[in-house]
């Protein structure tokens, strides 16, 4: 990924922003309905089994009907789940790009042959800008964007913020249709739904799915800087994902990919990922800030 972190590098910020009431995804709800159907349900079996006080001596096995139903929303709140990811990915499947470079051979390469030079970037205008991450496009000798039709152009670094670890690209050529992503603020709340986009180890449109874990966190990376403000999630990224869009329940760009937590140094996901604020990314990239 670029920027590796070990477990005991990532501290919590002291003055984490409050978080707003993002919208709640149809398999939120349904798991409370479980919960609530569960505890009903122990309720009427402890009451028709021996009725009143004297039925807290008595089992509390739930019937067959009640499993019944209790799985099947189980598996209702399941289905939904895979619903809101697959229409997350259909909506920012045309915005994102694969960033193939060819490194200019100053530094030396630890992502391994299979990856390296490989990256994610995702549109946010119309004119086509791309913002993805800054260690991705760092030291290339030529930098290819392929778009999601097939169509290939070679790029240019129009911004970057080394600090932020955020580059915004000026492609020389523009797909038939170009489709800039939705930037989003709601659902920016710990435990809320997120999904990633990206091309981890060279696997194009790898899409995985998870929550947000932290908010306001800090990392410190190889060189011994570090960097606020990040969010944390655990939807599963790799090498190749970093530059990646970071969504909400609805398909919004809240994020962009930029480091995972490698406590191993093996350079591979285990549970910890970091988003730079998809606020913070556009200002340092040179632009505004998405609506509120």
């Amino acid at each position: 990924m670029g920027v590796a972190v070990t477990v005991s590098d990532v501290d919590a910020g002291r003055t984490a922003p409050p978080a707003r009431p993002g919208r709640r995804p149809p398999w939120v709800v349904v798991a409370a309905i479980v919960v609530l159907a569960a505890v009903v349900a122990v309720v009427v079996s402890r009451w028709t089994a021996g009725g009143g006080d004297a039925a807290s001596d008595t089992s509390t096995t739930l019937g067959a009907p009640v499993q019944s139903a209790i799985a099947e929303a189980v598996g209702d709140a399941v289905a939904a789940q895979s619903q809101l990811v697959a229409a997350a990915f259909q909506k920012i499947h045309p915005s994102v790009v694969e960033i193939d470079i060819v490194p200019d051979g100053s530094v030396p390469t630890t992502a391994g042959d299979e990856v390296a030079g490989l990256g994610t970037g995702v549109i946010v205008n119309a004119d086509g800008t791309i913002l993805t991450a800054h260690h991705v496009v760092d030291h290339a000798a030529s930098i290819e964007v392929v778009y999601a039709d097939g169509t290939r152009s070679s790029a240019a670094v129009a911004a970057a913020d080394e600090a932020r670890d955020i580059a915004v690209l000026r492609p020389a050529t523009l797909p038939s249709v170009v489709v800039p992503a939705v930037l989003g603020t709601d659902g920016m709340e710990v435990g809320l739904p997120v999904v990633a986009v990206g091309n981890p180890l060279g696997l194009d449109d790898t899409t995985t799915s998870g929550v947000i874990s932290a908010l306001d966190r800090t990392i410190r990376g190889d060189d011994g800087t570090a960097q606020g403000g990040l969010i944390q999630f655990d939807a599963a990224v790799n090498p190749g994902s970093s530059g990646g869009p970071l969504l909400n329940a609805a398909g919004e760009v809240i994020g962009i990919v930029i480091a995972l937590a490698d406590p191993s140094d093996d350079g591979f996901f285990i549970g910890i990922g970091f988003a730079v604020p998809i606020g913070v990314a556009v200002a340092a990239g040179g632009g505004d800030q998405p609506p509120q």
